[in-house]
């Protein structure tokens, strides 16, 4: 299995998927990949199209072509057929309700197992986990359930926030987490840190980007793991 999860597609002052771009292209070139399939179910407040064409700029220039699932007769055959997956941000609930609906998330899930490489950045991270209750979307629509495809036996919340803006009386992103953990107390929660990137392959997790990862798990304190350590646990 190969994964590459990005917390955030655009940086501060940066152009779009400017800072993953030569990530994705380094991650789809072991592969040989000419062609991938683009999830584009997130996109709300604007098409499908539209959503895949701004993709499609941004892969023509590491010399990948971008096929749009939402164009194609059979979605699962494409799935089964794809070259490569890539899921892209936007909902969270949106992406999952219609890929649930599309019935691609077991062929998405056995074919990413399989060894065809997958690449999700925010929404298309979270669901690379068991669940996609870590987003920080509003639930706009209602997705059959929460159950996403599994990839990675651990939660991850991307875009995670240290701060607390000054005058907010609300609940902080670490104390969102801390309910979640409290409720599901078996599942650790990775808060992906902006301009980070999860790759997995040959059976390892590593961290691209210059900021830890802060990770939750139910009674213990969070902990922040830097690039240069063992992210191994997240998997037991």
């Amino acid at each position: 299995m190969r994964l590459l999860l990005i917390s955030n597609s655009t940086n501060p002052g940066e152009a779009y998927l400017d800072y993953p771009k030569k990530h994705i292209q380094t991650f789809l070139a072991k592969d040989n990949v000419e062609e991938a399939l683009f999830v584009p179910y997130a996109a709300i407040t604007f098409s499908y199209d539209a959503y895949v064409d701004k993709v499609r700029q941004r892969f023509d220039e590491i010399g990948i072509k971008i096929r749009g699932i939402h164009c194609e007769n059979d979605p699962v055959a494409a799935v089964e057929a794809a070259q490569a997956i890539v899921v892209g941000g936007g909902n969270t609930f949106h992406l999952l309700k219609y890929v649930q609906e599309s019935r691609i998330t077991a062929a998405v899930r056995a074919k990413v197992l399989s060894g065809t490489p997958y690449v999700g950045w925010s929404a298309g991270s979270n669901l690379a986990c068991p669940t996609i209750c870590t987003t920080n979307d509003m639930p706009i629509v209602e997705p059959e359930s929460f159950e996403a495809f599994d990839l990675v036996p651990f939660q991850i919340n991307p875009h995670y926030l240290d701060a607390h803006p000054q005058g907010h009386a609300g609940e902080t992103r670490e104390q969102r987490i801390e309910e979640y953990i409290a409720a599901n107390s078996a599942r650790y929660v990775a808060g992906l840190r902006e301009g980070c990137i999860f790759l997995f392959e040959d059976g390892n997790l590593s961290l691209i980007g210059d900021k830890p990862v802060r990770v939750f798990k139910n009674g213990q304190k969070p902990l922040e793991v830097k690039r240069d350590e063992d992210f191994s646990f997240l998997f037991k």
